[in-house]
């Protein structure tokens, strides 16, 4: 491995598994170096493609999102990273994949578990093609002032502390990505702060080494001093203790291993990382920290001095005039995001949408106010979720119940009648549900269906006004309008609709008072003795009694009543219950599988 640096201010990762927290710190730290390009060229996001927004200071970019890895390596042939946050299922297939793309020459695997069979195939691959592996079970890595894997140091909060914003003078390389953001913030405390950290990962085969990064850190002409903190299990350090020895080191190396509690315990114990357990007395903290001491790194005699030592070696090299610490700046101020800034109480943004009638901010959504479970629980139906929906209260059983009976009786009236003859014709055009069903909807108007709410208007009006039916009609007559929900083109006087009928029983029978709907049966008495067509449907009937229903229930001022009928809730009913019987037709047409429809040229009158 040896060769040098990793990584500079220029350098671009692709990111496997979109995670939108760690990208947006990466870009973060970007900013906050000055990096004049985001350090995420693209994402790679299985069986997805598009964009991701996401922001660059304050700027918002759109980052790339490619379907998988070789296309993304083609669309950004200098991205030379490739950060796999995919689990310990997926993680080896794309790493494998990553590592055979030309442009790719470093591999961050973030997931612990990688099966150790595949986990050596991809080290094996690596070596021999002269690629990078960090990880499994890694945080990633940072070089100060240029680019960061991932998560690699937390919060931006912690990476100022730890100056991390510009590049310092020492090279660290841990097992531990938690122990890194501990010792980046200790090495900042005592020195000029790091040039390059790299946390190899925890499990029992790392793709690179201790070693590894240590020997690349002394070709490093930045890099004046190393800091290495490894742990017990396995003989890693050994091979770090054999370069020292061979003198391939020049540097000042300064080298703790934690875990020397263990002898403490009387049995064998596994601390946190896969590979931190020790297997014998060489594979123990004392005996790699004793072995690295004799090897010629500077060893303290505790993990609490680790920071002295550290800052005892920098010192000597600024007195001997080995290193100059790098001066301090000022970095950039991180704009903060508006969510945030809006729960810590720093600004107020207006909302755009204003909504009293549902909330989804819960563990359960509610229906004004009443959680979803507790309307099962309580077996309530349709008519009680359009009750809680469209009127923003719980109506009495006997409203919500002739609330279902109006869908019920409306659902369908036939395939003859205009919006279940568009929605059939659509359907066999071979358009999907949603076309066939809005084709029917839209001939919902004042002529089919939609005069639901100018009959409760008018019947309201003139029974509110004390009309006499004659008044009411011949006034209609005189302004040139006919009277909504009177008036069918099959019924007759003495062949009534059924569907009235029914309203009427259900109505009589329950509703506290029925005056509108006995005030319409006046208008039809008046009207049949005109023209025997002119009965009652079902529009008028519902529109009039739907005025009982908002009146005799006692829960609603003249206001809401108004506002109700002039809003067009009742059309709504309508328009509800028909889209069943259109999504009926809808199925039906493309059950029989019908072809297009035709018109015949029979049924055209052709005139000049």
């Amino acid at each position: 491995m040896a060769t040098g640096q990793l990584f500079s201010k220029t350098t671009q990762a692709l990111f496997y598994n979109y995670k939108q927290l760690p990208i947006q710190r990466m870009l973060d730290f970007d900013f906050l170096c000055g990096r004049e390009t985001p350090s995420v060229a693209g994402i790679i996001n299985p069986g997805s493609e598009g964009f991701q927004k996401l922001f660059f200071g304050q700027e918002e970019i759109a980052i790339p999102v490619h379907s998988d890895v070789a296309a993304a390596c083609a669309a950004h042939p200098t991205a030379d990273v490739f950060i796999n946050f995919a689990s310990y299922r997926s993680a080896a297939a794309s790493s494998m994949s990553a590592l055979k793309q030309p442009t790719i020459k470093v591999v961050a695997i973030i997931a612990e578990g990688v099966p150790e069979l595949d986990t050596k195939q991809l080290i094996a691959y690596a070596k021999a093609n002269n690629k990078v592996v960090i990880g499994p079970a890694t945080v990633g890595g940072i070089q100060a002032g240029a680019f960061k894997i991932g998560d690699t140091a937390g919060t931006i909060d912690n990476i100022i502390q730890c100056k991390l914003y510009r590049p310092g003078s020492v090279g660290f390389v841990s097992k531990s990505g938690g122990m890194s953001n501990e010792l980046y913030n200790s090495i900042a405390r005592v020195t000029d702060g790091i040039y390059e950290g790299i946390a190899i990962g925890g499990d029992v085969f790392p793709g690179s080494t201790l070693s590894d990064h240590v020997l690349r850190f002394n070709n490093i002409p930045q890099v004046k001093m190393i800091v290495v903190l490894g742990e017990l299990g396995g003989r890693d350090e050994y091979s770090l203790v054999e370069a020292l020895k061979q003198g391939k080191i020049s540097k000042p190396v300064v080298a703790w291993v934690s875990g020397t509690c263990a002898t403490l315990f009387k049995s064998e114990v596994q601390f946190g990382h896969a590979g931190a357990k020790s297997g014998g007395e060489m594979e123990s903290a004392q005996a790699k920290n004793e072995a690295l001491r004799e090897a010629g790194a500077i060893v303290p005699t505790s993990y609490e001095a680790f920071e002295g030592a550290i800052k005892e070696a920098f010192a000597k090299l600024v007195e001997a005039g080995k290193t100059t610490p790098v001066k301090e700046i000022t970095p950039p101020q991180i704009p903060e995001d508006l969510s945030s800034a809006i729960k810590s109480g720093k600004v107020r943004a207006p909302t755009h949408i204003i909504s009293t009638i549902s909330d989804d901010r819960g563990e359960e959504p509610t229906y004004a106010g009443v959680p979803m479970s507790s309307i099962v629980e309580q077996g309530l139906g349709v008519g009680d979720v359009i009750s809680l929906l469209w009127f923003k209260r719980s109506l009495p059983r006997y409203c919500t119940r002739f609330i279902e009976i109006c869908i019920m009786l409306c659902a369908d009236h036939g395939p003859c009648v205009s919006g279940a003859h568009n929605t059939i014709v659509t359907a066999r055009a071979g358009k999907d549900l949603v076309s066939s069903l809005v084709s029917g909807l839209l001939t919902i108007g004042p002529r089919f269906g939609g005069a639901i709410d100018d009959a409760a208007r008018y019947f309201k009006d003139a029974y509110d006004k004390g009309l006499t039916p004659y008044e009411f009609v011949e006034s209609m007559k005189k302004k040139g309008i006919r009277v909504p929900g009177i008036g069918h083109r099959i019924k007759r006087g003495d062949n009534r609709d059924k569907r009235v009928e029914l309203l009427q029983e259900f109505s009589r029978s329950n509703f506290p008072s029925v005056k509108y709907m006995e005030y319409a049966v006046e208008v039809e008495t008046y009207t049949l003795s005109k023209a025997n067509n002119l009965v009652l449907n079902v529009d008028g009937a519902i529109g009039s009694l739907f005025l009982d229903l908002l009146a005799g229930s006692g829960m609603f001022t003249k206001q809401e009543i108004d506002e109700i009928v002039g809003i067009g809730y009742l059309n709504g009913l309508f328009v509800l219950a028909r889209s069943i019987g259109l999504i009926g037709h809808t199925f039906d047409q493309k059950r029989l599988k019908q072809p297009l429809y035709r018109h015949p040229w029979e049924d055209v009158l052709y005139t000049k």
